[in-house]
C-alpha cells in the first residue's frame, strides 16, 4: 500500500512555487511586484520607464508607492521634478537596504521551501521514470 501511495504522490516534472509577501496591520506592504517596481526605478532612474516595463500605469506605481512608504513610515523614493533634463527618481538609501534584506529573506525562504519539497516528494527507490520528451 506505502508504496502505492508514494507511486500517485511522485511526478518527475512537478515542481513548487511559492509567494512571498510583507503586511502591515493587514495590509499588503511588500512583495514581488513592489520588488520589481523599486529594481525597475533602480535601473531606469524613472517611475514611468519602471512601471511601463511591469505593465501598470504610471498611476498604480505611485499608489503603490505612496501605499509603502504611508505604511512602512520610511521614503523609498526620491522624486526629481521634470523640467529641461525631464526630471526622475531614485531609490533612498533605507530602500536600497530593504530590497537587500527582502531578497535575502525571500532566498532564504525559498531554500527552506526547496528542501522541504524535495523531502516530501523525492523520487522513491523502486520507481523507474522516463526522461522528458521534447
Amino acid at each position: 500500500m506505502w508504496t502505492i501511495v508514494r507511486q500517485i504522490c511522485y511526478n518527475e516534472y512537478m515542481d513548487i512555487r511559492s509567494k512571498i509577501w510583507l503586511e502591515i496591520d493587514g495590509e499588503p506592504v511588500f512583495g514581488s511586484g513592489r520588488m520589481a517596481l523599486l529594481e525597475g526605478i533602480a535601473r531606469s532612474g524613472s517611475i514611468n520607464k519602471a512601471a511601463n516595463g511591469i505593465h501598470i500605469s504610471y498611476r498604480k506605481a505611485l499608489s503603490y508607492i505612496n501605499a509603502m512608504e504611508e505604511r512602512m513610515r520610511v521614503k523609498l523614493v526620491e522624486r526629481h521634478a521634470g523640467g529641461k533634463n525631464g526630471g526622475g527618481a531614485t531609490l533612498t538609501k533605507e530602500a536600497e537596504g530593504f530590497l537587500r534584506k527582502y531578497k535575502m529573506l525571500e532566498d532564504g525562504i525559498n531554500k527552506i521551501i526547496d528542501r522541504k519539497f524535495s523531502s516530501v516528494f523525492k523520487k522513491p527507490k523502486n520507481i523507474n521514470t522516463k526522461s522528458k520528451q521534447s
